[in-house]
């Protein structure tokens, strides 16, 4: 049974060793000149001006959070595609519900002006 795992425990083990000689190669014949620009913090090409820490606008999140909701909806949407003929009408029916509800949450978001940004 346990022999099953061989060619996997052999993959593993090729692929850490060929992946800790690679960085070790890198470490030891990369140039390291490390000079006061590459040190410096970048950000956009400029100084940066404020604490990395900075609260962010809560609508920036419920953006964030329709982003993910939609993009699941999409993720459901090919799945169902494909199978559509085998699931037949019940299938097509519990799907536009589901996006009906989807809909319904997004126009409210709308209403609300969660998708209006000053």
């Amino acid at each position: 049974m346990l022999s099953n795992y061989v060619p996997i425990l052999i993959f593993l083990v090729v692929a850490s060793l060929l992946g800790c000689l690679l960085l070790f190669v890198g470490r030891v014949l990369a140039p390291n000149r490390p000079d006061e620009a590459k040190l410096s913090p970048y950000e956009c090409g400029f100084e940066a001006f404020e604490d990395s820490r900075m609260k962010f606008d809560v609508r920036y999140y419920l953006v964030a959070i329709l982003f993910i909701i939609f993009d699941l909806e999409i993720a459901f949407l090919f799945p169902w595609a494909i199978v559509l003929e085998e699931i037949g009408v019940f299938g097509f029916w519990a799907m536009m519900l589901f996006l009906a509800i989807l809909v319904v949450g997004f126009v409210y978001e709308w209403m609300k002006g969660a998708l209006e940004w000053e």
